[in-house]
């Protein structure tokens, strides 16, 4: 008779944590920045059509890394709350707490009854009048909320992306500033790898824009940014 085998509840979970993080280290980051006007995000993206970014509700943004089928069905599940909310209330009443919030609970559920965990990394991000009423919250494949302020890096070589940010950014960039750095942070995951516009997929949340604030950036207007600064390395803190 064979004895059924047994693993402790204590390794399963490390187990599951591993297998996440591993797969989500797998893929090209993601990172996201508050600026003088909103918040930009930027990804290590080539593909026009797997978006790593997407807008969620009129001030409400999204992005991830990870298992693309599992983060969009996120994304889907996040625009259907705003949506409902907002029509059953009022749509100031979506907010990124709450939606945030809401993906802690799916996230926290799938990682400790699921056979295998999701294998994705998010940021919810709301711009607010200023910044200093901006909202970022980072969710981890096992629903931990962390609320992040100036910067966020995701995804892939991770640390040395978030170490570059550390070492470079400021509050009060501009869009053309933030966006260098940006693109400076994510060059950091390959120390040969130059990332031009058209291998980058970029949007940004835009305080000063009416209603809907969320707009993607065209290669042309990458191209723009990173020219009213090429050539000058970032200033060392």
């Amino acid at each position: 008779m064979t004895m059924p085998f047994y693993v402790a509840p204590e390794q399963q979970m490390k187990d599951r944590a591993d297998y996440a993080r591993k797969g989500i280290a797998r893929g090209r980051s993601v990172v996201v920045l508050q600026y003088d006007d909103g918040i930009l995000f930027v990804a290590d993206n080539p593909s026009r059509a797997l978006h790593k970014i997407s807008e969620i509700y009129d001030r409400i943004a999204f992005a991830a890394v990870g298992k693309y089928n599992e983060f969009e069905q996120l994304r889907l599940a996040g625009v259907r709350y705003a949506d409902v909310n907002g029509y059953m209330y009022d749509r100031s009443d979506v907010t990124a707490r709450g939606l945030a919030n809401a993906y802690a609970q799916s996230l926290g559920a799938i990682f400790t009854e699921q056979t295998k965990p999701y294998e994705v990394e998010l940021v919810v991000a709301e711009v607010g009048d200023d910044a200093e009423s901006d909202q970022i919250y980072r969710l981890t494949f096992d629903g931990s909320v962390a609320d992040e302020h100036g910067f966020v890096a995701m995804g892939g070589a991770a640390d040395a992306v978030a170490t570059a940010l550390k070492e470079r950014y400021r509050d009060g960039e501009s869009l053309a500033e933030a966006m260098q750095i940006a693109v400076y942070a994510l060059q950091q995951q390959d120390a040969e790898r130059v990332l031009e516009a058209e291998k980058l997929e970029v949007a940004v949340l835009d305080r000063n824009r009416d209603r809907r604030l969320f707009r993607r950036l065209p290669a042309s207007r990458i191209d723009e940014l990173l020219a009213s600064s090429r050539g000058d390395a970032p200033a060392e803190g």
